[in-house]
């Protein structure tokens, strides 16, 4: 996984210094509003003892995630260059299905218990397009991606000790780098009306991301407007003991400025 990163650090810097200096510059900032429903499960091992997958939605009832997020993006030539993050924090509380080991310790099934997932997500993309068409009464871009994600991870049960009245807290952190390949489409109806769509995956050691997004833009100002879509992730880490297999999607909106 280092090595792949490494790799992809290493084609952003010559790729970067290969532009000719006078290509035109373009900067994006983009704001936003994102809403993710949460599907999936996670565990954590300990002391010997294999983690318990916990259900996020039949098990702990988790809601929803209601966070800021945000994307600066540089257009060199045909490079693109871009960062996003995105925090996800999902919380519930409810009755297990059973006992669950968690962190070594074994928490009782009837009792109350109580859990957050807090995810902070990194995302550097290089793209180049292979197919940029401008001058055209509808514009395209056909751009090849090479990204690489970063899950920042923590996981906290609470809840009680199986067979005591003993009150648990535990907690558990991961950061697991994903890189990824794939595309990114725009279509360009008007100078003022766009479709994007976007989609990476990456298989490896065990690990594997999948990021697919569908955006609409709408610019009746010249270099600024709102934006708004719809984005999946599938998440799959197993890491340290932390065992994390879940789905998250729902839709955003934000707006953005172009200079």
């Amino acid at each position: 996984m280092r090595t792949l990163t490494r790799g992809f650090l290493i084609f952003a810097v010559v790729a970067l210094t290969a532009i000719p200096a006078a290509a035109d510059e373009l900067i994006s900032v983009k704001a936003g509003y994102q809403l993710l429903t949460p599907k999936g499960t996670f565990a954590v091992n300990g002391s010997s003892l294999v983690g318990t997958p916990i259900d996020l939605d039949r098990d702990l009832g988790f809601d929803d995630s209601k966070n800021l997020t945000a994307e600066v993006a540089l257009q060199l030539g045909d490079f693109r260059l871009a960062a996003g993050y995105l925090p996800i924090k999902f919380s519930g509380q409810g009755t297990l299905n059973g006992t669950v080991n968690f962190n070594g310790k074994t928490y009782s099934g009837s009792a109350q218990t109580a859990s957050d997932v807090k995810i902070n997500l990194y995302d550097v993309s290089l793209g180049y397009h292979v197919l940029n068409f401008d001058d055209t009464p509808v514009r395209f871009q056909l751009t090849p991606e090479i990204s690489a994600k970063i899950v920042d991870a923590k996981l906290t049960l609470d809840g009680v000790e199986a067979g005591t009245a003993t009150v648990l807290h535990e907690e558990e952190s991961v950061t697991a780098p994903i890189p990824t390949l794939g595309a990114r489409v725009r279509v360009g109806f008007a100078d003022f009306f766009s479709v994007i769509g976007r989609v990476g995956y990456m298989k490896y050691q065990g690990d594997s991301f999948l990021d697919a997004d569908g955006q609409i833009e709408f610019s009746p100002v010249p270099l600024v407007g709102i934006y708004g879509g719809y984005r999946y992730f599938d998440v799959h880490v197993d890491e340290s003991d932390v065992f994390v297999d879940t789905h998250f999607s729902g839709p955003y909106v934000g707006a953005f400025v172009r200079f």
